[in-house]
């Protein structure tokens, strides 16, 4: 389905969402922006949905958001706040909160927001020419859809405000080096492995990858004795589901398991 901005479908299980602006980059206007939160938001409670793939078209992945004309606008105190919280944080919070795994396949610039939402993704490919720019410093802006929180988790604070404060572009190469991307794969190239990535993950058990990403994602915030607590009560949750119970007879039955995502 072709959205405003944004192709969508859903093959063998897989939603793959794909940014088509190629004029500007893929910059997210702030109906495509609140559209792709949506997105995410319902494939995380679509059962026929078990794996998510996002990327752009052209030479941009996401060049961030469409800044165009916000020069003029009359703001009132608050409002730049406001915008943010149901804006850019809306959508990186869809991303991180969703309870499929998702994909970046980044396939050109990711600058700012775009930047942002790829490295919210559980699993980041960048084709070779991809590039990743904290522009805001360019612009004379703060961070803001999330990366403050997002980057020092991934880098260390170091990295993350040597990248910050100078705003240069990270090419795909130093990205991977960093280990900011999994996997950088020549251009022609990065579809394919995105879709085989995301297929392997649409036959897995999705109910425990759901868990296991809540899991890793709080681990930062928690002490031992609360991440030992809740991977406790994740295992408790996922010894109800049919995945489980596959997964425990098709190991004493000496074959392979066949999830079904329930």
């Amino acid at each position: 389905m072709t959205d405003i901005g944004i192709d969508h479908e859903v093959r063998d299980h897989v939603a793959y969402v794909t940014l088509s602006r190629p004029e500007s980059l893929n910059a997210l206007t702030p109906p495509l922006r609140d559209r792709l939160t949506e997105l995410f938001t319902a494939a995380s409670a679509d059962p026929g949905i078990r794996a998510l793939v996002l990327t752009g078209t052209g030479r941009g992945f996401c060049a961030g958001a469409d800044l165009r004309g916000t020069g003029t606008v009359e703001r009132l105190p608050g409002d730049v706040a406001r915008v943010l919280r149901l804006g850019a944080q809306r959508l990186i919070a869809a991303v991180l909160d969703c309870e499929k795994p998702v994909i970046a396949a980044v396939n050109g610039t990711a600058a700012g927001l775009g930047a942002h939402l790829a490295l919210a993704c559980d699993l980041v490919l960048a084709a070779e020419s991809a590039r990743f720019i904290e522009v805001f410093v360019r612009r004379g802006l703060v961070p803001d859809a999330g990366g403050a929180y997002l980057l020092p988790r991934l880098l260390g604070p170091q990295r993350a405000k040597e990248l910050m404060f100078f705003g240069d572009a990270l090419p795909a190469a130093d990205a991977e080096r960093l280990g900011l991307v999994n996997r950088v794969v020549p251009d022609d190239d990065l579809q394919k492995t995105a879709h085989a990535w995301a297929t392997r993950l649409a036959t897995g058990p999705t109910r425990a990858l759901a868990l296991t990403k809540h899991l890793v994602n709080t681990s930062l915030e928690a002490d031992r004795a609360t991440a030992f607590a809740a991977e406790a009560w994740a295992q408790e949750i996922n010894m109800t589901t049919q995945d489980a119970q596959e997964g425990l007879r098709a190991f004493t039955e000496r074959r392979a398991a066949q999830f079904r995502g329930r």
